[in-house]
């Protein structure tokens, strides 16, 4: 069960910038600017295989939620998939991986998880999955500090982002985000 993905991961929370998960000129985060933390989050592949199956041009949104002050603060999520089901398997972390593995959602435990196959359009700073979710970020937010996020990996700063617009509306999230933090970088998942 061999897979490697690659490509842009954008995503955007209800926390200020810089989102006090970063690692921060190599200085770990903590707890989410206001206790409870929902967002997007969103990878294009530009390249990528899973035991022989293409997964280029594929990608994935994930719409979430967590409380810091409920015990381990287990995610609540909603996976929309637009390409084959490997995919979601290497993002849930059903695959493995050394890097996957040490992902929030996947290393603890989940409230809900739901799955759906849907169509993601990707632009510059953004994805859409039609009228459910549209998380738009464009504008850096301005820093001297390296800035890392666990989930493309903290080997590589990226860059620190202020959201233009994050709208959800998907049945089990329902909000809109303006000028909260954002963040984007190449991944490189393999397992």
């Amino acid at each position: 069960m061999s897979f490697r993905i690659a490509g842009v991961y954008l995503e955007a929370c209800n926390c200020d910038a810089i989102c006090p998960c970063r690692r921060i000129d190599g200085v770990a985060g903590g707890r989410s600017t206001h206790g409870v933390c929902f967002g997007a989050l969103s990878w294009r592949v530009d390249e990528g295989e899973a035991d022989g199956v293409d997964l280029g041009g594929s990608g994935a949104v994930m719409t979430y939620s967590y409380d810091d002050d409920v015990a381990g603060s287990p995610w609540t999520l909603v996976l929309h998939v637009d390409g084959p089901d490997e995919l979601a398997e290497i993002l849930l972390g059903r695959r493995g991986g050394t890097h996957v593995e040490t992902l929030p959602w996947v290393r603890k435990p989940t409230v809900s998880i739901e799955l759906r196959s849907a169509r993601i359009a990707f632009g510059d700073g953004e994805a859409r999955v039609g009228n459910a979710v549209r998380l738009r970020a464009t504008t850096p937010f301005e820093t001297a500090s390296t800035v890392s996020c666990i989930v493309p990996g903290h080997e590589r700063p990226g860059i620190e982002l202020v959201n233009d617009e994050v709208t959800v509306a998907d049945g089990a999230f329902d909000f809109e985000l303006h000028g909260t933090c954002a963040f984007t970088r190449a991944f490189d998942y393999s397992g």
